[in-house]
């Protein structure tokens, strides 16, 4: 993934968009989910998208102290930056399936821009963080793969407990 043509500043920025997107369809998802052990999944990582937020606009401080913030309103357009377009699309989706196999889509597009970065700096500690949030989110991938193949494997039982759907309210 080439980032050379932005600043940290600004990969910082999308950064943090692309934690608030994913939160906030880990948080809907969970909310809609029947299965009680993917609800569980889903609410633990959306908390980790919120911690990843917290530590990016702490870096973001540290690094700019005298900048003021400013999220990228319409990020959808960068195609080295997938995620935040693919979980703004999620929002609007009503099949598990679908949210579950674009969100590994996107979680292994996050863990590339993370690294990319971590190659991009020169600052150790910059380096490091980008690295350990790489880490993550290969983690985040590996919790939705699992909770796919899951799903796949056990269909027909989640089918018959209604774990494979949302709740009639949506």
């Amino acid at each position: 993934m080439n980032l050379k043509k932005y600043s940290l500043e600004e990969l910082l920025a999308l950064g943090i968009k692309s934690e608030i997107e994913a939160e906030k369809v880990y948080r809907m998802t969970a909310e809609r989910v029947k299965n009680p052990f993917l609800k569980n999944r889903l609410e633990g990582l959306a908390k980790e998208e919120d911690k990843h937020r917290e530590i990016l606009e702490e870096l973001f401080k540290k690094l700019f102290p005298e900048k003021e913030l400013k999220l990228p309103e319409n990020p959808e357009f960068l195609p080295e930056f997938p995620e935040i377009k693919i979980f703004h699309e999620l929002t609007t989706t009503n099949d598990i399936r679908t949210i579950l196999e674009k969100a590994m889509v996107a979680e292994k597009s996050a863990e590339d821009y993370y690294r990319s970065i971590s190659e991009m700096v020169d600052d150790e500690y910059i380096k490091k963080m980008m690295l350990y949030m790489a880490k993550i989110e290969e983690g985040h991938y590996k919790i939705l793969k699992n909770e796919y193949e899951d799903l796949q494997e056990f269909e027909g039982m989640m089918t018959d407990m209604n774990y494979a759907e949302f709740d009639a309210r949506f």
